[in-house]
């Protein structure tokens, strides 16, 4: 089998959809399944001087305009893909609706064509583009691809609404768990300048304006009233190259810490390699994820914190996310709200059997979301899908046979 994956970014671009991609790449190829990745110019190809590697990166595209369509249709022809699968966030693409319309044609082309949703919130497209059209832009994939993916019950009871049979994969962490021993942990710590006692908190991923950062730095400072010892790592980029509106809510975040005078109290760590960020994941005492629209299993931050242990306080899901049990595998406080976020920081602080009980559990839960289950249930649903398509070829052939002998 040979997947030619498209996506607008891929490492070392930043970005949670192209480090995905990745993951569930080389967990496909584990499983002897050829990957090809059509991307930005922007990423490197690691792979390129290794002869029949297993996943082999294409970053030939310069703007994901209409003219990538027979970009992506020849390369297609050219590895010979069983499915061309489109690993989707809007601003990963420029914001451009070419990649929204592309399924039809690939489709008319007799090309097998998969779409998973990271998210389904609607991009900004242009000037005068009103929610119910840029609505329609961001769902028409989901009605003409031949099979689509989710990462989270929220987006899949959003397109069953729209009569569309999708399924719910939930992604993993592309940040591997990792367990320091207490010296290590001291001495991660004190390269920060932290000490043993001092309060650490810390927030993983990119700013943004659903990720609640200015909840977050509202809810430093009124710890700080009571705890002269809290800070807080702000652990990974500061922004992603995908949405341009993060760096203006940056701006924001940054210019709030100021006001409060926060500023000796917050350190940023900018770009890590993934297992400088696992060291700091678990280096640190509660780990903030106040997202502004609830908790949620496409929330790749929020499975990094759970594969490295971390005693996470997060916000309330949308809706229910029955895998993971508030007060037994994290603890949730409603959005944008730094009085219940600081108070249940105090909690943890506390009470050190709640705080190991959060990490053990946090570990116990990830497993869940293991990459190799992961790939297993994509290479069921492509396998399924051909074998549907076989049987359909085999009978239309077997009733066009009938009509010949009446």
């Amino acid at each position: 089998m040979h997947i030619m994956f498209v996506t607008g970014e891929y490492p070392p671009m930043p970005g949670g959809v192209g480090a995905y991609t990745q993951e569930l790449s080389r967990a496909l190829a584990a499983l002897d399944v050829r990957v090809s990745i059509l991307t930005s110019q922007a990423a490197a190809d690691p792979d390129a001087a290794r002869p029949g590697a297993l996943v082999r990166v294409l970053p030939v595209v310069r703007r994901w305009d209409w003219a990538f369509w027979r970009t992506a249709s020849n390369l297609a022809a050219e590895v010979r893909a069983d499915w061309v699968h489109v690993q989707y966030q809007t601003a990963a693409f420029g914001m451009h609706p070419a990649v929204n319309f592309a399924p039809g044609r690939w489709r008319a082309g007799e090309q097998r064509v998969a779409w998973t949703y990271h998210d389904l919130r609607v991009p900004y497209l242009f000037p005068k583009a009103g929610k119910r059209l840029r609505t329609w832009v961001t769902e028409r994939p989901a009605h003409t691809a031949d099979l689509v993916i989710v990462t989270n019950e929220d987006d899949r009871q959003q397109l069953v609404d729209e009569q569309v049979d999708a399924v719910n994969i939930p992604i993993g962490s592309n940040i591997q768990g990792r367990v320091l021993s207490p010296t290590e942990w001291s001495s991660r710590r004190r390269s920060y300048g932290y000490r043993d006692d001092d309060l650490v908190l810390a927030y993983f991923g990119f700013l943004n304006r659903s990720k609640g950062g200015l909840t977050l730095v509202r809810t430093l400072h009124r710890l700080a009233q009571s705890h002269s010892n809290v800070y807080l790592l702000m652990i990974g980029e500061q922004v992603g190259a995908s949405d341009v509106t993060n760096f203006a809510y940056l701006q924001e975040v940054q210019a709030l810490i100021r006001k409060l005078g926060l500023e000796r109290r917050v350190q940023w760590t900018g770009n890590q390699p993934d297992n400088e960020v696992a060291a700091d994941l678990n280096a640190c005492d509660v780990l903030l994820m106040p997202y502004a629209d609830g908790a949620s299993l496409r929330r790749g931050t929020l499975m990094a914190g759970l594969a490295n242990g971390c005693a996470i306080v997060t916000t309330t899901p949308a809706t229910p996310l029955p895998e993971l049990v508030d007060g037994r595998d994290v603890l949730y406080v409603p959005p944008e709200n730094d009085h219940a976020l600081a108070a249940a920081v105090e909690r943890v602080a506390g009470d050190p059997g709640l705080a190991a009980q959060l990490r053990q559990n946090a570990r116990v839960s990830s497993a869940q979301f293991g990459w190799d289950a992961i790939a297993r249930a994509h290479v069921a649903l492509y396998t399924k899908m051909q074998e549907r398509d076989s049987h359909s070829v085999r009978a239309a052939s077997v009733s066009e046979q009938s009509e010949k002998h009446r």
